[in-house]
C-alpha cells in the first residue's frame, strides 16, 4: 500500500544524505588542497559516529556534526568555511530536529524485554500447558546462542528506572509449583547459568503430590531461584463478582475486592516466612484481572503479570505485564523467535470510542464490543501494516495518525479471549512490535471456566 507520509520522510532523508555527499566533496577537496592536518583532524572528528548508531536510521550520521566547531575555525571572510558552515550544519541541524523525535523510539528499543511462560516440563502431564524436557532444552540452546536472559527484577526494575537493557533481552518464568519443574527443568537452568522464577500457591506447596515442598523450594531459592506469587490456593480471582449479563451477583465490589486481596497477601506473608523474599509480585491464576483489581495492587506496591502475549516496555501496564505462553500449542520454536524477537508496541492509551476500556470486559456470551482504539507512541511503529487478530482470524482495523481503531464482529465467547496486534518497526528489520489486549467473560452464574 502507498504510504505518502513515510515516501515523503525517505525522499528527506535521502536530501540529507545527498547534501552529506556534496558537503563530503568540498571538504575532501578544501584539506587536500591545503593539506592542513589541523582542519583535516577536525572534520574527520567531527564526522565520528557515536555507539548509539546502530539503533538509528544511517541517514541520522549528521547529527553527530559539532558545527559550533567549524564556525570557530572560521577567520575573516574565508568564503569555503562559510559555505561550508551553512551547507553542514543546516542540513546537520535539521535532521538532529528530525532525530529529537526519534528520542523515544531509542527509549523503547533499548528499554525492552521479552517474558516467557511454562508450566509444566514434562512428557505426562496436561499438554495444553507442557513442554517436553527435550523441547525445553531446546528452547533453552537457543535462548543461550542468541539472547540475554536476565532475573525478573532486574528487567522490571531497568524499565521503571529508564535503564538501557540489551536489546534481545529475555525472562523465564513458571507458573505454579510442579515438582516437574525441579526435576526437569531446574537442572538445564543450573547448566545453562539461566536465572528464572516461579510463581507459586503457597496453599498448595507440600500438601498436592504434584507441587513441591517447603524444603525444595527453599533449596532452589539458595540455587537462586525466585519465586513470587501466584495467590495462596489458585483460584479464579473474579469468580462471583458479576452475571455474564454485567449485573451484580450478589457479591459487591467492595467485598468481593477485600476477599481476593486477603488471599494475596495471605499468600505473600507466608513466601516471605518461608524463605524470606517478598517481590511483591503477583501472576494472576489463568491471566483473570480487572481494573479495580489492578488498582488494589498498584496502591500496594505490587507488579502483576497476565497471560496474554506481548513484549513489555516503558509503557506497558505494570499491573497486567504480558508473557508469551512457550508451552502447549506454542511451543514451536520456530513461531517463538519472532515473539522473542518482539518489541512492546508503545500504547499511551487504550478507549472504547473515547471512553476509558476497562482490561477486562464482563458481558454476555450474547454481546459485542464496540470498536476499540489504541492511541501509539514514536515513529517507529510501521501502522499502515499493523495487522490486528481474535481468535486467528483478522479483524478489521482502522488507521488515522498514531491512532490504531479495531472491531470484533462477533461475541466474546465466556472465558478468556484476546486481540493481538502486531506492526512490523521501521528501523529493526524482522522485527515486531506487539500488542495484547484479554477480555475475560463470566459465564451465567458469574463463574469461569479452567
Amino acid at each position: 500500500m502507498y504510504d505518502r507520509a513515510k515516501t515523503s520522510q525517505i525522499g528527506v532523508e535521502i536530501a540529507y544524505l545527498l547534501a552529506l555527499a556534496f558537503a563530503l566533496i568540498i571538504v575532501s577537496a578544501l584539506v587536500e588542497r591545503r593539506a592542513d592536518t589541523q582542519y583535516k583532524a577536525l572534520l574527520l572528528n567531527q564526522f565520528q559516529l557515536g555507539e548509539n548508531m546502530k539503533f538509528i536510521m544511517p541517514f541520522n550520521v549528521i547529527s553527530w556534526i559539532k558545527c559550533d566547531a567549524i564556525l570557530a575555525q572560521m577567520k575573516g571572510n574565508r568564503p569555503h568555511w562559510l559555505a561550508l558552515f551553512f551547507l553542514v550544519c543546516f542540513s546537520g541541524y535539521s535532521l538532529a530536529a528530525t532525530d529529537n523525535t526519534r528520542q523515544p523510539t531509542r527509549e523503547i528499543l533499548t528499554q525492552n524485554g521479552v517474558i516467557l511462560l511454562y508450566h509444566h516440563v514434562s512428557d505426562n502431564t496436561p499438554k495444553s500447558t507442557s513442554i517436553s524436557p527435550e523441547v525445553f532444552k531446546q528452547h533453552m540452546a537457543y535462548l543461550k546462542q542468541h539472547h540475554t536472559v536476565l532475573p525478573l527484577a532486574k528487567v522490571v526494575d531497568a524499565i521503571q528506572s529508564k535503564t538501557p537493557l540489551p536489546s534481545n533481552t529475555v525472562v523465564i518464568t513458571f507458573d505454579d509449583g510442579y515438582e516437574n519443574i525441579l526435576k526437569n527443568a531446574h537442572p538445564i537452568m543450573v547448566d545453562m547459568g539461566f536465572p528464572y522464577t516461579i510463581f507459586i500457591n503457597p496453599g498448595e506447596i507440600g500438601t498436592n503430590r504434584s507441587q513441591l515442598t517447603w524444603a525444595q523450594v527453599e533449596a532452589m531459592h539458595n540455587d537462586g531461584v525466585t519465586f513470587a506469587n501466584h495467590t495462596l490456593d489458585h483460584s479464579h480471582m473474579l469468580d462471583g463478582r458479576v452475571s455474564s449479563n454485567g449485573a451484580d451477583s450478589g457479591t459487591n465490589d467492595e467485598a468481593w475486592l477485600k476477599k481476593v486481596w486477603q488471599n494475596v497477601a495471605e499468600a505473600e506473608a507466608i513466601i516471605d516466612s518461608k524463605i524470606g523474599e517478598s517481590l511483591k509480585y503477583l501472576a494472576y491464576p489463568f491471566g483473570e484481572f480487572n481494573q479495580k483489581l489492578a488498582d488494589k495492587l498498584a496502591q500496594e506496591g505490587y507488579i502483576a503479570f497476565g497471560q496474554h502475549s506481548g513484549a513489555i516496555g516503558p509503557h506497558s501496564n505494570f499491573q497486567a505485564l504480558p508473557r508469551f505462553p512457550a508451552a502447549g500449542p506454542y511451543a514451536n520454536l520456530e513461531t517463538l523467535k519472532t515473539k522473542l524477537n518482539s518489541i512492546a508496541m508503545p500504547v499511551l492509551s487504550t478507549s472504547f470510542e473515547g471512553e476509558h476500556i476497562p482490561e477486562v470486559q464482563g458481558a454476555s456470551d450474547e454481546s459485542r464490543l464496540p470498536p476499540i482504539t489504541l492511541t501509539i507512541k514514536g515513529d517507529d511503529v510501521r501502522l499502515r501494516q499493523v495487522n490486528c487478530f481474535f481468535s486467528g482470524s483478522p479483524v478489521e482495523t482502522r488507521v488515522e495518525g498514531n491512532a490504531v481503531t479495531f472491531s470484533i464482529a462477533q461475541a466474546l465467547p465466556v472465558g478468556r479471549s484476546r486481540v493481538n496486534c502486531t506492526a512490523p518497526s521501521n528501523s529493526q528489520s524482522g522485527r515486531y512490535y506487539w500488542y495484547s489486549q484479554p477480555f475475560f467473560v463470566a459465564d451465567k452464574n458469574g463463574n469461569y471456566p479452567d
